[in-house]
């Protein structure tokens, strides 16, 4: 299957580091070779980049390893094809706007068929992966119960969960979502996450020869946390999600944990 990688901190920060993990199993220490993409939120402005080849060999994966851009939520995604073609328009993150809002989405695992019976009304999917159709399938539910940002983000979030939870009845279903200042994590079967913040040490990465000192590179306000499929470092203590739990972060905090 796919795997995820996001981000949400109080600061803009790079994810330079964890992105050069994340990247190495995209065809070199793991299957994840076709495709990959990555979104960052600048404000409410998305900058995002996307390759159909496999991120470990992609120069603009390298480039956007090496070069260090600041935001305060990160969506990225390697992909192992299962429903369509290895081509650009199904590599994820997907991205289409609600409300004045540019959200972006990524899935991980593989849905039943029957998913591509369930109407849509607004949304439709430019690819042919059942990851866009659930997405688009999932705004349609949030403007029609929605049709203007509620005030109330809890009541969101749990209709959120709610949807999520029956995405999970046709299959695996990991997620991440955002709009730009929320940061939504369901898991279905595999999502892990750290949070980094004072007093910051050194870590190491588990898929290449690479680790950072985060004392050097951060002050003692800073609040990064970390969430992917599976962990990055391993000389650090991740936190692993429950089947049917979504967690939302806001500037690196939780700020809801629903269960299943």
């Amino acid at each position: 299957m796919c795997e995820l990688l996001g981000m949400s901190a109080n600061v803009p920060t790079d994810i330079c580091f964890s992105f050069t993990g994340l990247m190495q199993r995209g065809g070199r220490t793991g299957p994840h070779s076709d495709g990959w993409g990555i979104a960052f939120y600048e404000g409410k402005g998305l900058r995002s980049f996307h390759d159909p080849e496999p991120s470990a060999n992609s120069r603009i994966a390298k480039l956007v390893a090496d070069y260090s851009i600041k935001s305060r939520v990160v969506i990225s995604h390697i992909r192992q094809a299962n429903v369509g073609q290895v081509c650009l328009e199904n590599t994820h993150p997907f991205s289409r706007e609600l409300w004045g809002y540019t959200w972006t989405y990524a899935h991980n695992g593989q849905l039943d068929p029957s998913l591509f019976d369930w109407p849509l009304k607004f949304y439709h999917p430019v690819g042919t992966t059942d990851s866009e159709y659930a997405f688009c399938w999932l705004l349609d539910q949030i403007r029609s119960r929605y049709p203007e940002r509620p005030a109330d983000m809890h009541e969101l979030q749990r209709f959120i969960h709610y949807c999520c939870e029956k995405l999970r009845g046709l299959g695996v279903f990991n997620m991440l979502l955002s709009e730009s200042t929320h940061l939504f994590c369901y898991c279905s079967t595999k999502l892990s996450w750290i949070t980094r913040r004072a007093p910051f040490g050194e870590a190491r990465l588990k898929d290449c020869e690479v680790s950072v000192d985060f004392y050097a590179e951060t002050t003692p306000n800073d609040v990064v946390t970390v969430i992917t499929t599976e962990p990055l470092t391993d000389n650090e203590r991740w936190q692993r999600l429950e089947t049917g739990e979504m967690i939302v972060f806001v500037d690196g905090e939780v700020v809801d944990q629903l269960k299943g």
